[in-house]
């Protein structure tokens, strides 16, 4: 065969001078030919991944994991689940939706925008009350707390509690518990929960209102006390495929990511792993 593609080689340079060609354009030539020859198969497309921002340091060392047992890579997209559901909708080429609440995903599922058959839930998690301060004090989180004699005058961090699913959480929290007529006004509602943990952790806020596995990830930060889980809806985090996605790789990948390697990396950063 190698031999057959020198004779093609050949005879087509030959034609090519025979037509008055120079020597540069008959180098440039050869240099297309040997490319088309020799060049290796075209490298396998990266899997995509729309990720809630709360996944970033579980994910990130998961999709390492995948690295090294596979040899592919991964992109990864973090920002609040809005977020990249809107982007998703709006034609984003993702692969894989990891979403931090049902409501985003069910919003996806309701306009086919994901493959039924490949959601699952996969991790489940709590909300935490955090401070910029290492020595500040724990506290109770019932009904009757005054949180806004906690705060001052400064601002309680939250995501954004109407779309950002940590700042929904906690708005449901602190509503069940009657605490939030007197700290609305307060509330400092940020892009997604990781933006509003990085405002405590700064000494912008005072107090935030995040995740745990987000409180874990920052030693900027002390969690003062931890939400009961009736206060808010179950924080459930599905994953499923995009209905758009034509890469190979996404089942497997989305089968790693449920796989027992992957669920001690998840338990690692705090998350409760579903079955």
């Amino acid at each position: 065969m190698e031999a057959g593609v020198a004779r093609g080689r050949r005879d087509w340079l030959k034609a090519l001078r025979s037509r008055g060609l120079g020597l540069k354009t008959l180098a440039l030539a050869l240099g297309i030919v040997a490319g088309a020859a020799f060049a290796p198969a075209h490298a396998a497309e990266k899997v995509t991944i729309f990720a809630a921002a709360s996944l970033k340091n579980a994910l990130d060392a998961i999709n390492e994991e995948w690295r090294k047992e596979t040899g592919k890579e991964t992109t990864t997209s973090y920002a609040a689940s809005s977020a990249l559901a809107k982007q998703i909708e709006q034609g984003a080429p993702a692969n894989i939706f990891i979403s931090a609440d049902l409501a985003w995903m069910d919003y996806l599922a309701e306009k086919k925008l994901i493959k039924g058959d490949s959601r699952s839930n996969l991790l489940g998690n709590r909300i935490v009350l955090v401070s910029g301060k290492a020595d500040a004090a724990a506290v109770e989180i019932k009904p009757g707390l005054d949180l806004a004699h906690l705060l001052g005058d400064g601002r309680l961090a939250m995501g954004a509690v109407d779309s950002v699913p940590a700042g929904k959480y906690g708005k449901a929290a602190l509503e069940k518990l009657g605490i939030w007529p007197s700290v609305a006004d307060k509330v400092a509602g940020a892009e997604s929960v990781r933006a509003a943990l990085l405002l405590v952790s700064r000494g912008e806020a005072p107090l935030g209102i995040v995740y745990q596995t987000d409180a874990a990830a920052d030693p900027g930060v002390k969690v003062i006390g931890t939400f009961p889980e009736g206060s808010h809806p179950p924080i459930i985090y599905p994953i499923a495929i995009t209905a758009e996605s034509k890469n190979a790789d996404a089942a497997a990948y989305l089968q790693f990511v449920r796989s027992p390697k992957a669920a001690a990396l998840f338990s690692a950063q705090g998350f409760a792993v579903l079955e």
